[in-house]
């Protein structure tokens, strides 16, 4: 929506957070915003489409961006990922750079991305997980920090401050996103699915609201949880319908908490095949696809 009123001297900044995949920056998105949009998951690749958080403190807005994590695709949906992360680092005021304090060495970010880009904005290396890494063997190469104890994240914050521009508010000063609800919705029951399902049926998932009944008590919502196969439908579905109701008991408890009202969760799954090598399907669930592969 756009922005209240601030005051002239107003900063606003777009920080993008860059990292291989399972290097924490959902979870730090999260700590950063003091809310939880971004959805997590121990397994890599979670995050498919970027993820945008807002914090306004006094006269500086930022805009934290948390887009796919960087990867060698295998397949068109993994290029679309990584054609979004790129494109969000190089349009960034600032961009926190994420290698797990538990990795030795910090890979040149320019090596995770595809050639041809232009020049990158200011970066600041981010050890991340320091909480599993003893004082005397954490890294010096970087800024330590732990989303989860707070260590480290005024020293981010204050970074990120100073690559603010001078300029109004683009949002209200107590919004937290710039995506809507339904984007949210859809996220939380993948997350949902991630977390209750087994190792590799979550890759081949995706979830769309198909309908939203605002006004409804409770807030009726539909969401259809896509999967590429006949066959695994049932394993979405479980014995006696007894897995669905598992997923949908966890995601209506974080959509609760998101939209602060109960809801009635109506999951159904559907059979769209060979959706992440399809364009109009990747479209479609938000994805955006590099030009040599749009067609």
């Amino acid at each position: 929506m756009p922005g209240s009123e601030p005051s002239a001297d107003t900063r606003f900044g777009t920080i993008a957070l860059a990292g291989r995949p399972n290097a924490g920056k959902s979870t730090l998105l999260n700590a950063l915003v003091g809310e939880p949009l971004a959805i997590t998951s121990p397994r890599p690749q979670t995050t498919r489409v970027a993820v945008a958080g807002l914090r306004t403190e006094g006269d500086t807005q930022l805009l934290f961006v948390d887009p796919p994590g960087l990867l060698d695709p295998q397949y068109l949906m993994q290029q679309a990922m990584l054609h979004e992360a790129a494109h969000l680092l190089e349009g960034a005021d600032g961009i926190l750079y994420l290698v797990p304090a538990t990795e030795p060495q910090v890979p040149l970010l320019a090596s995770l991305l595809p050639d041809g880009l232009s020049p990158l904005p200011p970066t600041l290396i981010v050890r991340t997980k320091a909480d599993l890494v003893e004082a005397r063997d954490q890294p010096a190469d970087g800024l330590v920090v732990s989303a989860r104890s707070g260590a480290g994240l005024e020293a981010v914050l204050r970074w990120c401050g100073d690559r603010a521009r001078p300029g109004p508010f683009r949002y209200a000063a107590d919004d937290l996103s710039t995506q809507p609800t339904r984007f949210f919705v859809a996220e939380f029951v993948r997350e949902a699915a991630f977390a209750c399902l087994g190792e590799e049926l979550p890759y081949a998932l995706a979830t769309e609201v198909d309908e939203f009944r605002e006004g409804s008590t409770p807030l009726y919502i539909r969401v259809i949880i896509f999967i590429e196969r006949d066959s695994q439908k049932g394993m979405v579905v479980g014995q006696g319908g007894r897995m669905i109701k598992r997923i949908g008991s966890l995601a209506r408890q974080r959509i609760e908490a998101f939209v602060g009202e109960p809801v009635y969760l109506d999951l159904w799954v559907k059979t769209l095949p060979k959706w992440r090598s399809e364009p109009a399907a990747l479209r479609r669930f938000g994805f955006h696809l590099p030009p040599e592969t749009a067609s």
